[in-house]
């Protein structure tokens, strides 16, 4: 019997799972580019843990095993900004991107006040492309990262009605 995937927020002593998680995840996109300097390979523990403590941040666990994360945070101006979503390689194209997007745009949107989503992606990253468009998602810019890398900015409207919580 198979176990099944689920999602959950994050806890501080998964720090590390995530940590190597996002590590692996992102090789795929250093390689794309050609830029093993992107900001998820060289984020440190620490700001992770920071990141832990100060935004929603969700995994998906397989058994004990963190297979999957991302995160998230609201500014003062509702926008709610979506980062580092990451599936562990052998998982990737099982829908598990899309659960856990789902899954923190529902968070943010519970936060209250929130009115639009906001997430950036590599102009190469077809698959991310294709992913945040079947979400909703829709281009409003794009700009160059600090590592050097061509980000698509993607936004989409918040709408209490899609993240109505269900009992």
């Amino acid at each position: 019997m198979g176990m099944s995937v689920t999602i959950s927020a994050a806890a501080a002593e998964d720090a590390e799972q995530i940590f190597k998680l996002q590590y692996l995840a992102f090789q795929r996109e250093a390689e794309l580019y050609g830029n093993y300097l992107i900001q998820p390979l060289t984020q440190s523990l620490d700001s992770l843990k920071a990141e832990l403590a100060s935004d929603t941040v969700l995994v998906a666990r397989l058994g004990d095993e963190v297979v999957g994360a991302v995160r998230g945070s609201v500014g003062e101006d509702g926008t709610a900004s979506i980062g580092k979503l990451c599936v562990h390689p052998r998982l990737q194209g099982h829908g598990l991107g899309a659960r856990l997007l789902r899954g923190v745009e529902g968070a943010l949107a519970g936060h209250g006040g929130t009115t639009r989503f906001r997430l950036y992606t590599g102009h190469k990253s077809e698959s991310n492309l294709r992913l945040y468009r079947k979400a909703g998602y829709a281009q409003v810019g794009n700009r160059t990262a600090s590592d050097g890398v061509h980000l698509v900015i993607l936004e989409k409207e918040a709408k209490d009605s899609d993240y109505a919580v269900s009992a």
